[in-house]
């Protein structure tokens, strides 16, 4: 194969390495703005993520960029393999008196090892978390409060007598809590409404009708693995939580390596390179190097500091 041949193929590889790098780095500002929702504490956050959830999961466009997305990480994971070993056979033979960091960044002379890294946490996190929610009976989101009903009354002072019940609420897909029991008033007694049955409906007990659709209840299921006892919806804590954590941390410090010399190197395969801007996405390139993995870290750590 001629120079001029290795060298078109190695520019459309940097090329498309550009584009779907660029992509996904706007995937991981819109992951982590739904993330970020693990910070609302309370009922009000768990709902907040759990529709966050059904969203991307059933959204049509939602579902298009979802295939788009892991496309590019296929494809980028590939092409920069090829990228890799195509400059390693360019150069065969190293220079008598090679000085890497003098001309190049430990990022970008590491890029493959970082690179095979985030694969293998990114193929983890979807093992945990995505496939769970996509392919598991996951306990749909649920509350569980406890009232007072009249079961009597006391024929001394003429108070109504009550008994505390537990009642279990789930969360459906129109916006309303419905009410898996009945509470009888006067016996206080709960008969059983509905089951959970389908995955995520809600089906009548007595004519086996669906009542409606509810939400799976992934906040749990983060909250657990990473440490909280979410025994009472069913995810029972982690307890290799403090590992899953400080593997997720490590994983961002790689991910901000890796964007910090590929985010800029991105521009400047595009051909956008110019005096005028090319400091101004540098700086730009730094800064979401370091807060986007930074952000991403501090999800799981405190969830796990505030178990």
């Amino acid at each position: 194969m001629s120079k001029s041949v290795l060298l078109k193929s190695s520019l459309a590889k940097k090329y498309w390495m550009a584009l779907t790098g660029l992509f996904l780095c706007l995937f991981l500002v819109g992951h982590l703005l739904g993330n970020l929702q693990l910070f609302m504490s309370g009922e009000e956050g768990k709902r907040a993520f759990n529709e966050y959830a059904y969203f991307m999961q059933h959204n049509p466009f939602i579902k298009i960029l979802s295939y788009l997305t892991y496309a590019s990480i296929i494809f980028h994971a590939i092409d920069g393999y090829l990228l890799a070993v195509q400059n390693k056979k360019a150069r065969p033979v190293g220079y008598a008196a090679n000085k890497p960091s003098a001309n190049s960044s430990a990022a970008s002379r590491n890029m493959a090892v970082l690179g095979t890294v985030i694969l293998v946490f990114i193929v983890t996190h979807m093992a945990n978390f995505w496939a769970k929610m996509h392919f598991d009976k996951m306990p749909l989101h649920s509350m569980t409060k406890t009232v007072e009903v009249p079961v009597g009354q006391d024929p001394m002072t003429g108070e109504v007598i009550k008994k505390p019940i537990e009642i279990t609420y789930y969360l459906t897909t129109k916006g309303e809590y419905k009410e898996q029991v009945y509470k009888d008033p006067s016996s206080g007694q709960k008969q059983e409404v509905f089951d959970v049955k389908d995955e995520t409906f809600f089906i009548d007990k007595n004519s086996g009708l669906k009542l409606g659709e509810g939400y799976k209840d992934l906040h749990s299921l983060t909250y657990a693995f990473f440490g909280q006892d979410r025994s009472e919806v069913g995810y029972k804590a982690n307890e290799y939580a403090l590992i899953a954590v400080i593997a997720y941390v490590i994983s961002m410090l790689v991910l901000a390596f890796h964007l910090s010399h590929g985010f800029a190197s991105a521009f400047q395969s595009l051909g956008l390179r110019h005096p005028a801007y090319t400091r101004l996405i540098k700086g730009f390139g730094q800064a979401f190097s370091i807060v986007i993995p930074l952000a991403f870290a501090a999800i799981p750590v405190y969830i796990y500091l505030t178990k």
